[in-house]
């Protein structure tokens, strides 16, 4: 939330040098979408208050916009349709979560990042490869959150990766970028029965 704006260079700030490094610009060359939520405006609606992540009706009006980017990019460039995926932290944790509950034939792969789940979502994604992270002392976003939503897709039978670092707070985010197989993992990733259109 705190890189909310019209800039267009705030929500950047976290992911440049695990997309501009240059040696995973070498082995994974891609397009990357990195969409800015307006201020006072939110991906997805949840309340802090009850630890209940609770899927809305219809996506929130930016949450809706980013899907319909992912679609004009996919339609305008040469993109692998099999090896969409999706990433976001804190605010962009949960609309990780909200994007591949409402659309999960559509991702490879998600990485959300210090967010939280409906948890009655699971049976949807639980075909989705996901590894989440959180940081144990978060006094921002609860690791409640990414625990349940964990614990749910566990329940049905899927296998997330899920990394809580024991002594970070609400920047968990600087250690998930850093983590030295996440990238190979990510580009692993790709959806069955999946024919590229370009």
């Amino acid at each position: 939330a705190g890189e909310r704006g019209n800039d267009n260079e705030a929500q950047i700030k976290h992911i440049q040098d695990f997309f501009l490094d240059e040696r995973n610009r070498g082995k994974y060359p891609c397009y990357v979408i990195a969409p800015q939520c307006p201020k006072m405006k939110y991906w997805a609606s949840y309340d802090l208050k009850t630890n209940e992540q609770v899927l809305s009706e219809k996506p929130t009006q930016p949450l809706q916009m980013v899907i319909e980017l992912i679609d004009k990019i996919s339609k305008d460039f040469p993109v692998d349709p099999s090896r969409i995926y999706i990433t976001g932290l804190s605010m962009g944790g949960f609309g990780t979560w909200d994007l591949i509950a409402r659309y999960p034939n559509k991702f490879a792969a998600a990485v959300p990042i210090c967010g939280g789940g409906d948890v009655k979502t699971a049976t949807a994604i639980k075909h989705i490869p996901i590894w989440a992270f959180h940081g144990a002392k978060d006094n921002v976003v609860s690791p409640v959150y990414s625990r349940k939503i964990i614990n749910a897709l566990r329940e049905q039978g899927a296998s997330p990766g899920y990394s809580e670092y024991p002594d970070v707070d609400h920047n968990s985010w600087i250690h998930a970028y850093k983590e030295p197989h996440l990238i190979h993992w990510l580009f692993r990733q790709k959806l069955p029965n999946t024919t590229p259109t370009k």
